[in-house]
């Protein structure tokens, strides 16, 4: 890693110093949390956080509008690092299980025209339940949940209830990353984690993260781009960095993506932000088509995991 690309990355919002302090430059814990509490105080998460309105929601609601909402301000507050702690997420937390949590143990923001929970909204508010550690024992309905509505084929789909035989990359990814939030903070619950979260990583594994499992063509163009945040789309990115944050086996089925990620490094070093989805926004984090310092943490971070180097034993995805 050149100097001078760790120097542009830490003149970057808190968020972004702080991550680069523990997984590129192996800074102490007292360093770098220091650094992660200024989130609340400076820059993209105080502000986010200042637009909490005073029923404790965001946007005017729990899911919806995207991507203003309660639901997706939080996704976006967890990814900057938010210490979990909060006290702002954790009202929010208790919003998502008071007005979604649901008879058959999911989240279904939805009820009045849908009869069961959503496996992606599930799945993203199990993330954010744990990720915050907000003590509720609804929770491991919520991961029962996730867990009882994975596929034959070892994924997730959202659409499985209506018919869908075959996962989706972007329901999985979001079961895997809330299942994963749900392990760190209940770790008694590791064993049965682990062995479906195994599952989901052979659905990922057996399409290389981006590809068709049939003709090995990209199975989406889109699953190519490197957007911030991600949302709920999957991206070869988001699949790398979770697989680097839980500090999975290195496989060989992922060396096209590492191959991918590699070919859009730019001459200088650095990696760029392309753009995410259209809807509402309250600020960009990052403008697309220009140097992303987000994009380059995740790479370089990806890379030195890939490689064998050392880093710390505290993942990302544990908080």
């Amino acid at each position: 890693m050149k100097p001078e690309i760790i120097s542009w990355l830490l003149e970057g919002d808190p968020s972004i110093r702080w991550q680069v302090q523990r997984d590129l430059l192996n800074a102490s814990p007292a360093k770098y949390e220091s650094e992660r509490r200024k989130i609340a105080k400076q820059g993209w998460g105080a502000r986010l956080l200042s637009l909490q309105d005073s029923s404790g929601t965001w946007g005017g609601g729990m899911y919806g509008p995207k991507w203003t909402s309660t639901t997706y301000t939080m996704l976006t507050l967890r990814q900057l690092g938010l210490p979990p702690n909060n006290p702002r997420a954790k009202r929010a937390c208790k919003l998502f299980l008071d007005e979604g949590f649901y008879t058959d143990g999911g989240i279904n923001f939805f009820s009045y025209s849908w009869k069961y929970s959503e496996t992606c909204v599930t799945s993203m508010i199990l993330a954010l339940l744990t990720y915050f550690r907000y003590p509720d024992e609804r929770i491991h309905a919520v991961a029962s949940y996730v867990i009882g509505e994975q596929m034959p084929d070892g994924g997730w789909n959202c659409e499985s209830r209506k018919g869908a035989t075959h996962s989706s990359f972007h329901t999985t990814i979001s079961a895997l990353e809330g299942l994963y939030e749900y392990q760190c903070t209940y770790p008694e619950k590791k064993k049965r984690i682990t062995q479906v979260r195994a599952r989901g990583h052979e659905f990922l594994l057996a399409h290389r993260l981006y590809k068709s499992h049939r003709t090995g063509e990209v199975f989406d163009a889109k699953m190519t781009a490197m957007p911030f945040p991600p949302r709920w789309r999957y991206d070869f990115l988001r699949a790398l960095d979770y697989f680097r944050a839980c500090d999975a086996p290195r496989d060989e089925r992922m060396s096209d993506a590492i191959e991918l990620l590699q070919k859009k490094q730019k001459k200088e070093g650095l990696w760029t932000l392309n753009s995410g989805m259209s809807g509402r926004k309250y600020f960009d984090l990052e403008k697309a088509g220009h140097p992303s310092r987000w994009n380059t943490l995740r790479a370089l971070r990806i890379l030195n995991w890939w490689n064998g180097e050392k880093s710390p034993l505290r993942k990302a995805l544990c908080g």
